[in-house]
């Protein structure tokens, strides 16, 4: 499989023209959603497909599956694109780095950790002045696949916090008997989180949004999760690091 050719992601242009929507989240966030952003999305699938055998899990976040990073010229082109139509109404003035991934959601239920099976925020090791923004390319056909949902905490922050840690230090058990979540996607509220927003998969799609808010994949039917790049729940996800906006109306990540 390394030995097949691979479609440039040169060829895979963005929709010079975009009609970009705008979700309200809270009063003060909103997710910009992009319907038809790529001329030519196919070529992106064929690109995972091509180097299926390349994916891997990464231990490094609570991704649930397989990932395959992008050459950094093509998260430069995205990065172009959020500047040009996104960024600034995200409250960022200038992209600090930036990095972009093909994901697969390859994970059963019960394989999940305790991070796994509750909305997260992107960190991505931020400094003062600096926020993040994250976005999501939906880039299979089946929309039962899942798309992406947002959410709000419901307990004082510390208590937030504390779930968090636990999250990552409690095993499955441990972490559910403690906090009553049960092992398993998030597809809506519960007793820590409200759901305020929940954005449909749709194919060539792509959103951006504040990374620093609470997000999940919106997957209600695992059982349709394929490790098959042509038939799975395939995303290209992309990360900015950015420099705040002197003046805006949105809150700068906790």
């Amino acid at each position: 499989m390394h030995g097949m050719p691979v479609p440039p992601t040169e060829s895979a242009m963005f929709n010079p023209r975009p009609q970009v929507q705008v979700l309200p989240i809270t009063d003060e966030h909103a997710c910009y959603v992009i319907d038809d952003v790529l001329l030519e999305p196919e070529l992106l699938r064929a690109r995972a497909v091509a180097m299926r055998d390349r994916f891997e899990m990464a231990p490094y976040n609570a991704y649930p599956g397989l990932e395959l990073r992008m050459p950094d010229d093509f998260s430069q082109r995205l990065d172009d694109y959020f500047r040009l139509h996104v960024r600034t109404r995200l409250g960022a003035r200038r992209t600090l780095r930036r990095y972009s991934r093909l994901a697969l959601a390859t994970l059963d239920p019960q394989d999940l950790q305790p991070a796994q099976c509750i909305c997260h925020r992107d960190r991505l090791g931020l400094s003062a002045g600096q926020r993040v923004a994250a976005s999501v390319l939906y880039l299979f056909d089946d929309a039962a696949l899942g798309g992406t949902s947002f959410y709000l905490p419901t307990r004082p922050a510390a208590e937030t916090a504390q779930l968090l840690r636990d999250s990552g230090a409690l095993d499955a058990a441990a972490f559910a008997a403690k906090y009553g979540i049960a092992r398993g996607y998030m597809t809506g509220p519960n007793d820590w989180f409200e759901q305020a927003l929940s954005v449909p998969a749709k194919w060539n799609r792509l959103i951006f949004y504040d990374g620093g808010l609470f997000h999940s994949g919106d997957i209600h039917h695992p059982e349709r999760l394929d490790p098959d790049p042509a038939r799975g729940r395939l995303t290209l996800n992309g990360f900015f690091v950015c420099s705040q906006a002197l003046a805006t109306g949105l809150r700068a990540n906790p």
